[in-house]
Parts: C-alpha cells; sequence; structure tokens
C-alpha cells in the first residue's frame, strides 16, 4: 500500500478555487482501479493550506492515475508543498 499526505499552500485568497478545481480531480481519482481513499480539504487553521491525503494498493495503481497529473492552472497556483509518499508493507 501506498500513502501520499501532505500540504499545499496557495494564496489564501485563491484557496477556494483551487478546492473548486480539485473535485473532477478527486471523482477520477476515486473511480481508479487500487485508489483506497483520496481528499482533497481545506485547513481549518491555516487559510493557504490544502490538506491531502491519498491511500493507494500498489505504485502501478498510483503511476497510472499520475500519468494525468493536474492541470496548470492547478499546478501554478501552488506556492509550496510539502507532500510525502509512504510505503506500507503488510
Amino acid at each position: 500500500m501506498i500513502i501520499v499526505a501532505g500540504a499545499l499552500f496557495v494564496a489564501a485568497s485563491a484557496r477556494e478555487d483551487y478546492l473548486a478545481g480539485c473535485r473532477d480531480v478527486v471523482e477520477r481519482a476515486r473511480s481508479t482501479d487500487g485508489c483506497l481513499d483520496f481528499a482533497v480539504s481545506a485547513d481549518l487553521l491555516d487559510p493557504r493550506r490544502v490538506n491531502v491525503y491519498e491511500r493507494w494498493a500498489d505504485e502501478g495503481a498510483l503511476m497510472t492515475f499520475r500519468g494525468s497529473g493536474p492541470s496548470g492552472d492547478q499546478t501554478a497556483m501552488i506556492e509550496h508543498a510539502d507532500v510525502s509518499e509512504f510505503r506500507i508493507s503488510p
């Protein structure tokens, strides 16, 4: 299993637009074979922070999904990212 977790930072004034743009990504991820969980959410304390949590059955599923990547508009909104990937053994 692979877990991807961390935070993205966008301008506080752009966070709602960023999150709205993530809706399609979340829907596509959750419908991808091997996606066990996928969430993108606003942080309750920091108006710039967007929390990311993904759980995948294996690296193949993650790489298949990652092939599509975020849109250029979404990527341009990210000022800083602190996201890590963890491999979990059964």
